[in-house]
């Protein structure tokens, strides 16, 4: 869909007066000229966001609009009858294909974790393996105070009362932001979920599961979803400054799953900084080794 926009576009805005003619409609070159450049930032936008539900809606309405000219062209004299209406039928039969992929792509940004649906929302799913007990992951993760320790991003978590708790991220370009939010369920050793208060600079809920496994050890999976500053011109600068959510969470948890196994903090590089003994009895205090 996207290089039969460009190559429509193209043929449009080269050749307004050809392109009229085949289509048999009158429409003035200025106007086919109009439409070409709406196709190529189509195309354009189908090319740099294959998954955005957004820019096929867009065609949609660019072949509403088209269908709509070629109607009125029917009745005018100087409009060649049997072309016009060759041309509405194709255009008929592009729309019902666009709004099909549409639909598809609607479903898919309702599911896919990482992009940016079309309430401006970001979903994010993750998990990892941790040779721990539930009881274990649970208790270090319950303790709010202890999160930035593996949260890269997270500054600080500073707990109001047994529900609410104070939130400050860092954002790209040095900014920061902070909400509060309180926990909607905690079930011990199994799930605790949240949710961000009205007026918090990011909207946000989540929740993270302790699910323990057969054969030992726990499977720690957190899902977020999220609606960033700004939308998504929000979400795309994130990106371009290296903040893409699915990779922060990926790698948050797998900080999270060396500090329960080895009681070491790993840096940036990669290296282990703090001695196993100190960390492991701030992280674990009183939780089996």
């Amino acid at each position: 869909m996207a290089w039969f926009s460009l190559a429509l576009g193209i043929a449009e805005l080269a050749a307004p007066r050809q392109a009229a003619r085949v289509a048999g409609s009158p429409l003035p070159a200025g106007l086919v000229r109009a439409m070409g450049a709406r196709e190529i930032a189509n195309g354009v936008g189908l090319l740099t966001q294959p998954r955005s539900a957004r820019w096929m809606w867009a065609r949609v309405a660019g072949d509403a609009i088209d269908l709509a000219l070629l109607a009125l062209a029917v009745g005018s004299p100087r409009a060649t009858r049997s072309r016009v209406l060759a041309s509405m039928a194709a255009v008929a039969a592009v729309t019902a294909a666009d709004v099909n992929v549409a639909r598809r792509l609607d479903r898919r940004e309702s599911s896919v974790p990482g992009e940016v649906r079309r309430d401006g929302s970001i979903r994010v799913e993750q998990s990892v393996t941790i040779n721990r007990s539930p009881e274990e992951c649970y208790r270090t993760w319950r303790d709010f105070t202890r999160l930035p320790l593996f949260m890269q991003h997270l500054q600080s978590v500073d707990v109001i009362d047994q529900r609410r708790s104070h939130w400050v991220v860092k954002a790209p370009a040095g900014r920061r932001v902070e909400w509060d939010a309180e926990i909607t369920r905690d079930e011990p050793n199994i799930l605790i979920s949240w949710r961000s208060l009205p007026d918090a600079d990011v909207e946000h809920a989540g929740a993270v599961r302790f699910i323990g496994l057969r054969r030992g050890g726990t499977m720690v999976s957190v899902t977020m979803q999220y609606t960033p500053p700004l939308g998504a011109a929000g979400a795309l600068i994130a990106k371009m400054f290296g903040e893409e959510p699915q990779q922060q969470v990926r790698e948050d948890l797998r900080r999270f799953k060396r500090i329960l196994e080895t009681g070491e903090i790993p840096t940036t590089e990669g290296q282990p900084a703090g001695a196993r003994s100190a960390t492991f009895k701030l992280l674990a205090k009183g939780n089996p080794a």
